[in-house]
Protein backbone atom coordinates (compact mmCIF):
# COMPACT_ATOMS: atom_id res chain seq x y z
CA UNK A 1 0.00 0.00 0.00
CA UNK A 2 2.84 2.38 0.88
CA UNK A 3 4.53 1.62 -2.46
CA UNK A 4 1.25 2.29 -4.29
CA UNK A 5 0.96 5.63 -2.51
CA UNK A 6 4.47 6.57 -3.62
CA UNK A 7 3.58 5.63 -7.21
CA UNK A 8 0.47 7.79 -7.10
CA UNK A 9 2.30 10.77 -5.65
CA UNK A 10 5.10 10.33 -8.17
CA UNK A 11 2.61 10.13 -11.02
CA UNK A 12 0.81 13.26 -9.88
CA UNK A 13 4.08 15.18 -9.56
CA UNK A 14 5.25 14.00 -12.97
CA UNK A 15 1.95 15.01 -14.56
CA UNK A 16 2.15 18.42 -12.89
CA UNK A 17 5.73 18.90 -14.08
CA UNK A 18 4.76 17.98 -17.64
CA UNK A 19 1.81 20.36 -17.53
CA UNK A 20 4.00 23.24 -16.32
CA UNK A 21 6.63 22.46 -18.95
CA UNK A 22 3.98 22.22 -21.66
CA UNK A 23 2.39 25.46 -20.53
CA UNK A 24 5.76 27.19 -20.56
CA UNK A 25 6.44 25.90 -24.07
CA UNK A 26 3.04 27.07 -25.28
CA UNK A 27 3.62 30.50 -23.77
CA UNK A 28 7.04 30.79 -25.40
CA UNK A 29 5.69 29.81 -28.81
CA UNK A 30 2.83 32.29 -28.51
CA UNK A 31 4.50 35.31 -26.93
CA UNK A 32 8.16 34.99 -27.90
CA UNK A 33 8.15 33.85 -31.56
CA UNK A 34 10.62 34.97 -34.20
CA UNK A 35 9.63 38.46 -35.38
CA UNK A 36 10.98 40.31 -38.41
CA UNK A 37 12.50 43.51 -37.03
CA UNK A 38 14.47 44.80 -40.02
CA UNK A 39 12.71 47.89 -41.37
CA UNK A 40 14.21 47.65 -44.86
CA UNK A 41 13.09 44.06 -45.30
CA UNK A 42 9.57 44.97 -44.14
CA UNK A 43 9.50 47.98 -46.46
CA UNK A 44 10.38 45.74 -49.41
CA UNK A 45 7.60 43.35 -48.37
CA UNK A 46 5.12 46.23 -48.42
CA UNK A 47 6.31 47.36 -51.86
CA UNK A 48 5.96 43.81 -53.18
CA UNK A 49 2.45 43.46 -51.80
CA UNK A 50 1.27 46.91 -52.96
CA UNK A 51 3.37 47.92 -56.01
CA UNK A 52 0.90 50.65 -56.96
CA UNK A 53 1.58 52.39 -53.64
CA UNK A 54 5.36 52.24 -53.90
CA UNK A 55 5.76 55.63 -55.68
CA UNK A 56 3.90 57.30 -52.81
CA UNK A 57 6.00 55.57 -50.15
CA UNK A 58 9.27 56.13 -52.04
CA UNK A 59 8.46 59.83 -52.43
CA UNK A 60 7.92 60.10 -48.67
CA UNK A 61 11.27 58.52 -47.96
CA UNK A 62 13.06 60.62 -50.57
CA UNK A 63 11.62 63.79 -49.01
CA UNK A 64 12.44 62.67 -45.47
CA UNK A 65 8.73 62.69 -44.68
CA UNK A 66 8.63 59.14 -43.30
CA UNK A 67 10.37 59.67 -39.99
CA UNK A 68 10.75 57.77 -36.75
CA UNK A 69 10.61 58.73 -33.11
CA UNK A 70 10.86 57.04 -29.72
CA UNK A 71 9.25 57.41 -26.31
CA UNK A 72 9.48 55.61 -22.98
CA UNK A 73 6.52 53.55 -21.79
CA UNK A 74 5.27 53.78 -18.23
CA UNK A 75 7.60 50.96 -17.19
CA UNK A 76 10.57 52.49 -19.02
CA UNK A 77 10.41 50.24 -22.10
CA UNK A 78 11.65 52.01 -25.23
CA UNK A 79 8.92 52.31 -27.86
CA UNK A 80 9.44 53.30 -31.48
CA UNK A 81 7.06 54.61 -34.13
CA UNK A 82 7.12 56.05 -37.64
CA UNK A 83 5.11 59.12 -38.55
CA UNK A 84 4.00 61.01 -41.63
CA UNK A 85 2.70 64.56 -41.65
CA UNK A 86 -0.23 65.56 -43.83
CA UNK A 87 0.65 67.40 -47.05
CA UNK A 88 -0.92 70.52 -45.51
CA UNK A 89 -1.05 71.21 -41.75
CA UNK A 90 -3.92 69.17 -40.37
CA UNK A 91 -5.73 68.75 -37.06
CA UNK A 92 -6.53 65.09 -37.74
CA UNK A 93 -4.35 62.07 -37.08
CA UNK A 94 -4.70 58.35 -37.71
CA UNK A 95 -2.92 56.04 -35.28
CA UNK A 96 -2.50 52.73 -37.13
CA UNK A 97 -1.82 49.62 -35.06
CA UNK A 98 -0.22 46.57 -36.70
CA UNK A 99 -0.86 42.88 -36.09
CA UNK A 100 0.88 39.88 -34.54
CA UNK A 101 4.57 39.56 -35.56
CA UNK A 102 4.04 42.35 -38.11
CA UNK A 103 5.87 45.68 -38.50
CA UNK A 104 4.59 49.27 -38.72
CA UNK A 105 5.38 49.19 -42.45
CA UNK A 106 2.79 46.44 -42.74
CA UNK A 107 0.23 49.21 -42.20
CA UNK A 108 1.52 51.58 -44.90
CA UNK A 109 -1.36 50.71 -47.22
CA UNK A 110 -3.70 52.15 -44.61
CA UNK A 111 -1.22 54.98 -44.17
CA UNK A 112 -1.87 55.79 -47.81
CA UNK A 113 -5.62 55.70 -47.24
CA UNK A 114 -5.46 58.15 -44.36
CA UNK A 115 -2.58 60.35 -45.52
CA UNK A 116 -3.11 60.63 -49.27
CA UNK A 117 -6.88 60.09 -49.52
CA UNK A 118 -8.14 61.65 -46.27
CA UNK A 119 -5.39 64.22 -45.67
CA UNK A 120 -4.48 62.99 -42.19
CA UNK A 121 -1.28 62.88 -40.23
CA UNK A 122 -0.31 59.25 -39.63
CA UNK A 123 1.39 57.60 -36.66
CA UNK A 124 2.59 53.98 -36.99
CA UNK A 125 3.67 52.57 -33.60
CA UNK A 126 5.76 49.42 -33.30
CA UNK A 127 4.19 47.36 -30.53
CA UNK A 128 6.36 45.74 -27.87
CA UNK A 129 8.68 43.03 -29.19
CA UNK A 130 8.16 44.33 -32.74
CA UNK A 131 10.21 46.62 -34.93
CA UNK A 132 12.70 48.67 -32.93
CA UNK A 133 10.53 48.71 -29.79
CA UNK A 134 11.69 46.92 -26.68
CA UNK A 135 9.79 44.45 -24.55
CA UNK A 136 10.31 40.91 -23.30
CA UNK A 137 7.32 39.44 -25.10
CA UNK A 138 4.31 40.10 -27.28
CA UNK A 139 1.45 41.64 -25.30
CA UNK A 140 -1.44 40.43 -27.50
CA UNK A 141 -2.97 43.89 -27.24
CA UNK A 142 -3.46 43.96 -23.48
CA UNK A 143 -0.24 45.65 -22.36
CA UNK A 144 -0.10 47.32 -25.78
CA UNK A 145 -3.32 49.24 -25.13
CA UNK A 146 -1.54 51.35 -22.53
CA UNK A 147 1.37 52.02 -24.88
CA UNK A 148 -0.99 53.15 -27.64
CA UNK A 149 -2.66 55.51 -25.16
CA UNK A 150 0.81 56.96 -24.58
CA UNK A 151 1.27 57.37 -28.34
CA UNK A 152 -2.07 59.16 -28.64
CA UNK A 153 -0.77 61.72 -26.15
CA UNK A 154 2.26 62.21 -28.43
CA UNK A 155 0.19 63.26 -31.45
CA UNK A 156 0.13 66.88 -30.34
CA UNK A 157 3.92 66.97 -29.96
CA UNK A 158 4.35 65.52 -33.42
CA UNK A 159 1.59 67.27 -35.33
CA UNK A 160 0.42 70.23 -33.25
CA UNK A 161 -2.27 70.96 -30.69
CA UNK A 162 -5.93 70.15 -31.13
CA UNK A 163 -5.63 66.85 -32.99
CA UNK A 164 -8.73 64.76 -33.63
CA UNK A 165 -7.64 61.13 -33.62
CA UNK A 166 -8.88 57.89 -35.17
CA UNK A 167 -7.29 54.64 -33.98
CA UNK A 168 -7.36 51.89 -36.62
CA UNK A 169 -5.96 48.43 -35.89
CA UNK A 170 -5.69 45.18 -37.84
CA UNK A 171 -5.74 41.68 -36.25
CA UNK A 172 -3.86 41.93 -32.94
CA UNK A 173 -3.81 45.67 -33.59
CA UNK A 174 -7.60 45.54 -33.83
CA UNK A 175 -7.78 43.73 -30.49
CA UNK A 176 -5.45 46.43 -29.09
CA UNK A 177 -7.79 49.10 -30.45
CA UNK A 178 -10.83 47.52 -28.81
CA UNK A 179 -9.00 46.94 -25.55
CA UNK A 180 -7.97 50.60 -25.28
CA UNK A 181 -11.47 51.70 -26.34
CA UNK A 182 -12.85 50.68 -22.95
CA UNK A 183 -10.30 52.60 -20.89
CA UNK A 184 -11.72 55.37 -18.71
CA UNK A 185 -8.74 57.56 -19.55
CA UNK A 186 -9.16 57.31 -23.30
CA UNK A 187 -8.32 60.86 -24.39
CA UNK A 188 -11.11 63.08 -25.64
CA UNK A 189 -9.04 63.62 -28.79
CA UNK A 190 -9.97 60.07 -29.91
CA UNK A 191 -13.18 60.69 -31.82
CA UNK A 192 -13.66 57.26 -33.44
CA UNK A 193 -12.07 53.83 -33.83
CA UNK A 194 -11.79 51.15 -36.51
CA UNK A 195 -11.11 47.49 -35.78
CA UNK A 196 -10.31 45.08 -38.61
CA UNK A 197 -10.48 41.33 -37.78
CA UNK A 198 -9.78 41.49 -34.06
CA UNK A 199 -10.42 38.62 -31.62
CA UNK A 200 -12.83 38.59 -28.70
CA UNK A 201 -10.19 37.70 -26.10
CA UNK A 202 -6.71 36.24 -25.88
CA UNK A 203 -8.14 33.20 -24.08
CA UNK A 204 -10.61 32.42 -26.86
CA UNK A 205 -8.06 32.96 -29.62
CA UNK A 206 -5.44 30.76 -27.96
CA UNK A 207 -8.04 28.08 -27.19
CA UNK A 208 -9.02 28.01 -30.86
CA UNK A 209 -5.38 27.75 -31.99
CA UNK A 210 -4.55 25.06 -29.43
CA UNK A 211 -7.44 22.98 -30.69
CA UNK A 212 -6.72 23.51 -34.39
CA UNK A 213 -2.90 23.37 -34.36
CA UNK A 214 -2.38 20.63 -31.77
CA UNK A 215 -5.77 18.93 -31.42
CA UNK A 216 -5.74 19.66 -27.66
CA UNK A 217 -8.39 20.97 -25.27
CA UNK A 218 -7.83 24.05 -23.12
CA UNK A 219 -7.26 21.98 -19.98
CA UNK A 220 -4.63 21.66 -18.70
CA UNK A 221 -2.06 23.39 -20.97
CA UNK A 222 -3.85 26.67 -21.60
CA UNK A 223 -4.60 27.01 -17.90
CA UNK A 224 -0.94 26.42 -17.11
CA UNK A 225 0.24 28.90 -19.76
CA UNK A 226 -2.21 31.48 -18.40
CA UNK A 227 -0.89 31.06 -14.85
CA UNK A 228 2.73 31.29 -16.02
CA UNK A 229 1.91 34.42 -18.04
CA UNK A 230 0.47 36.03 -14.92
CA UNK A 231 3.61 35.23 -12.94
CA UNK A 232 6.09 36.15 -15.65
CA UNK A 233 4.45 39.08 -17.45
CA UNK A 234 1.76 40.32 -15.05
CA UNK A 235 -1.39 39.70 -17.11
CA UNK A 236 -3.71 36.81 -17.87
CA UNK A 237 -5.40 35.55 -21.01
CA UNK A 238 -8.92 35.94 -19.65
CA UNK A 239 -8.51 39.55 -18.50
CA UNK A 240 -7.20 40.46 -21.96
CA UNK A 241 -10.74 40.72 -23.29
CA UNK A 242 -11.66 42.93 -26.22
CA UNK A 243 -15.27 41.85 -25.71
CA UNK A 244 -15.42 43.23 -22.19
CA UNK A 245 -13.59 46.42 -23.11
CA UNK A 246 -15.64 47.22 -26.20
CA UNK A 247 -18.79 47.03 -24.07
CA UNK A 248 -17.43 50.07 -22.20
CA UNK A 249 -16.63 52.07 -25.33
CA UNK A 250 -18.49 55.36 -25.74
CA UNK A 251 -16.89 56.41 -29.07
CA UNK A 252 -18.13 55.50 -32.56
CA UNK A 253 -16.54 52.29 -33.87
CA UNK A 254 -16.37 50.63 -37.28
CA UNK A 255 -16.04 46.83 -37.31
CA UNK A 256 -14.50 45.11 -40.36
CA UNK A 257 -13.99 41.39 -40.87
CA UNK A 258 -13.27 39.10 -43.79
CA UNK A 259 -16.11 36.77 -44.71
CA UNK A 260 -13.75 33.78 -44.88
CA UNK A 261 -11.41 34.48 -42.00
CA UNK A 262 -10.26 31.15 -40.58
CA UNK A 263 -7.49 32.54 -38.36
CA UNK A 264 -9.53 34.99 -36.28
CA UNK A 265 -12.89 33.45 -37.03
CA UNK A 266 -15.45 35.68 -38.73
CA UNK A 267 -17.94 34.59 -36.08
CA UNK A 268 -15.98 36.55 -33.47
CA UNK A 269 -17.03 39.91 -34.89
CA UNK A 270 -20.73 39.45 -34.16
CA UNK A 271 -20.60 39.34 -30.33
CA UNK A 272 -18.10 42.21 -30.44
CA UNK A 273 -20.46 44.27 -32.55
CA UNK A 274 -23.43 43.42 -30.36
CA UNK A 275 -21.53 44.32 -27.19
CA UNK A 276 -20.61 47.79 -28.45
CA UNK A 277 -23.10 50.43 -27.27
CA UNK A 278 -23.84 53.59 -29.18
CA UNK A 279 -22.70 54.48 -32.69
CA UNK A 280 -21.28 51.56 -34.66
CA UNK A 281 -21.12 50.05 -38.12
CA UNK A 282 -20.20 46.60 -39.44
CA UNK A 283 -18.77 45.63 -42.83
CA UNK A 284 -18.07 42.01 -43.78
CA UNK A 285 -15.63 41.96 -46.71
CA UNK A 286 -16.91 39.42 -49.27
CA UNK A 287 -14.70 36.36 -49.67
CA UNK A 288 -11.75 37.81 -47.72
CA UNK A 289 -9.43 35.78 -45.51
CA UNK A 290 -7.66 37.12 -42.43
CA UNK A 291 -6.38 40.70 -42.69
CA UNK A 292 -6.99 40.67 -46.45
CA UNK A 293 -10.02 42.94 -46.70
CA UNK A 294 -8.08 45.99 -47.94
CA UNK A 295 -5.95 43.98 -50.36
CA UNK A 296 -9.05 42.30 -51.82
CA UNK A 297 -11.32 45.35 -51.91
CA UNK A 298 -9.21 48.54 -51.77
CA UNK A 299 -11.87 50.82 -53.23
CA UNK A 300 -14.71 49.44 -51.11
CA UNK A 301 -12.51 49.42 -48.00
CA UNK A 302 -11.47 53.03 -48.59
CA UNK A 303 -15.07 54.11 -49.17
CA UNK A 304 -16.26 52.28 -46.04
CA UNK A 305 -13.57 53.76 -43.78
CA UNK A 306 -13.77 57.25 -45.27
CA UNK A 307 -17.56 57.27 -45.05
CA UNK A 308 -17.39 56.38 -41.38
CA UNK A 309 -14.47 58.39 -40.00
CA UNK A 310 -14.84 61.64 -41.96
CA UNK A 311 -17.78 62.76 -39.84
CA UNK A 312 -15.72 62.45 -36.64
CA UNK A 313 -12.46 64.02 -37.85
CA UNK A 314 -13.91 67.39 -38.87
Amino acid sequence: MRRLGRWIVGGVLAAAALTVAGGGFLLSVALRPAVERDAEHCYRDFCGAYPALRPWADSLRAAGALRDTTIAAGDGTRLQAFFIGASAPAKRTAVLVHGYTDHPFGMLQLGYLYNRVLGCNVLLPALRYHGASGGRSIGMGWSDRLDVLRWIDETERLFGAGQRVVVHGVSMGAATTMMLAGEERLPASVTCLVEDCGYTSVWEQFRKELREDYGLPAFPLLYAADAICRLRFGWGFREASALRQVARCDRPMLFIHGERDRYVLTEMVYPLYEAKPGVKRLWIAPGSAHAASYADHPEAYTACVAGFVEAYLR
